[in-house]
């Protein structure tokens, strides 16, 4: 399986450097893209100079545009599969392996920080929101899932197909919304545990007010998955599924 590691990047110039050296230790950065979302500090660059192949959006779009980018890159490169993976230091390259494996049985996998026990840390506020959202995911995925917000994830040869098609770009949401258009096209998802560091520097905050309207708004973005109509290239896309498959 031929695998594209996709990187969506925002001002991330103090840490990018560090996450492509890490990576490097268990991937070619032949096969590695960092998708710039706009930045305005030296992460392209930084990007170049490791070796990396960079992407560049003129504007901040956001990382569900970022992702849609990279598997359209992934398309027309030739790539059988995509894992998402961040640039500010937090995931952990030697779990790559381990989601590959994974991806034997299933179309999407993710790299959960809660599966099995995790110990990741998290404020209370955002852990409640995290389990809440978990659970709904789990219904339209029809698997039990922990980390459904998780953008440490592979996506494999049919995933790709369909993503390269449309992938959801609304903020805060793409990586919930993703896991709808993909049970809706008959995509399986699953979840394996992986650990993950802290932020480089700096600390997400997450009050009860924002932890609520962050709720609702996934609610939202997970009802209007479900009522939108399939986009025609991918029904296109799954009416030649079905006649190769007869």
């Amino acid at each position: 399986m031929r695998l594209l590691v996709a990187i969506p990047a925002l001002n991330e110039a103090a840490a990018i450097s560090g996450a492509l050296a890490a990576l490097a230790q268990v991937q070619s950065l032949d096969d590695v893209v960092v998708i710039d979302d706009g930045s305005r500090d030296a992460t392209a660059q930084i990007a170049r100079d490791a070796g990396a192949h960079v992407v560049s959006h003129a504007i901040n779009l956001g990382v569900g545009a970022a992702m849609g980018t990279a598997f359209k890159y992934a398309a027309r490169n030739g790539y059988d599969a995509v894992v998402q993976f961040d640039g500010d230091g937090q995931h952990r390259p030697e779990h790559i392996a381990e989601l590959v494996a994974a991806a034997a049985h299933s179309d999407i996998v993710i790299g959960s920080r809660f599966a099995e026990g995790g110990t990741f840390k998290s404020s209370a506020a955002r852990r409640g929101v995290q389990r809440f959202i978990a659970r709904v995911a789990s219904l339209y995925a029809r698997t039990r899932l922990t980390d459904a917000t998780s953008g440490f994830r592979l996506a494999g040869p049919r995933a790709v197909a369909v993503f390269a098609e449309h992938y959801p770009v609304e903020w805060l949401g793409d990586t919930v919304e993703s896991i709808v258009l993909a049970t809706r096209q008959g995509l399986t998802v699953r979840e394996i545990p992986v650990e993950m560091n802290e932020r480089a520097g700096g600390a997400p905050s997450q009050s009860v007010l924002r932890a609520t309207l962050y709720t609702g708004r996934i609610l939202l973005i997970l009802g209007l998955a479900t009522i939108r109509s399939v986009p025609p290239q991918i029904r296109e896309l799954r009416l030649r599924d079905r006649k190769a498959a007869a």
